[in-house]
């Protein structure tokens, strides 16, 4: 086949037009490139290759801008590749060279996004590992970002306790009250034993507040 026609579209793109039917829409990197001018002869298996070029940098550059916004997951990332280009190994392709390059990264996303579980949204470990593996994570990378929060858990309940849930807690003889909160802090992550101590403790200092005015 034969490029009868080569003219700019939009931007950085141009239009290609085959034996003066089809119709292509190649970026200026793949036309120069591939040295695509008017009156090229073109095989079939050139024709892939150029196509296949032109889509891989498309799903590329979308990775790119899509990175401008947040931070993905491998998984995510990739899930969201093959939505958009259905060709698998095109984005595989393109994920290796975003790992590559160092703007798709798990170890570093899962830090972040443990760090954001845990210390803002003051989840406890088990919901913090529910919404990480929900992004793609493995679990050696989601048990490895989370061991730097091991020590929050009780800091966390007594920060909830405090400001989330202290007007359901004015009556320690309340059960009814108490295990709603409870339900809710299980809710958030937090197992029983935690829980129940951390409630414990939040009456004990109210008692010892009251007993100090």
């Amino acid at each position: 086949m034969t490029v009868t026609s080569l003219k700019k579209y939009k931007g950085s793109t141009y239009e290609a037009e085959l034996d003066g039917a089809r119709k292509i829409y190649l970026h200026a990197d793949i036309i120069a490139d591939f040295g695509i001018r008017t009156g090229l002869e073109l095989d079939r298996g050139e024709l892939r290759k150029i196509i296949y070029a032109s889509n891989y940098r498309r799903a590329f550059q979308y990775a790119l801008h899509l990175l401008d916004y947040r931070d993905y997951s491998c998984a995510e990332m990739r899930e969201k590749l093959v939505k958009t280009y259905k060709n698998q190994e095109l984005c595989d392709n393109v994920m290796d060279k975003l790992r590559d390059i160092g703007v798709i990264n798990d170890k570093r996303y899962a830090d972040r996004l443990a760090r954001r579980l845990v210390e803002t949204k003051r989840y406890g470990l088990y919901r913090a590992k529910r919404e990480m593996a929900l992004k793609g994570l493995d679990k050696f990378t989601i048990e490895d970002s989370l061991s730097l929060f091991e020590d929050c858990t009780e800091e966390n309940l007594a920060y909830l306790l405090e400001r989330k849930y202290s007007r359901l807690l004015t009556d320690e003889n309340d059960r009814k009250s108490i295990e709603k909160v409870k339900s809710s802090l299980v809710r958030y992550g937090y197992c029983f034993d935690d829980i129940n101590r951390a409630v414990r403790n939040y009456f004990e200092c109210a008692d010892d507040l009251q007993q100090e005015d």
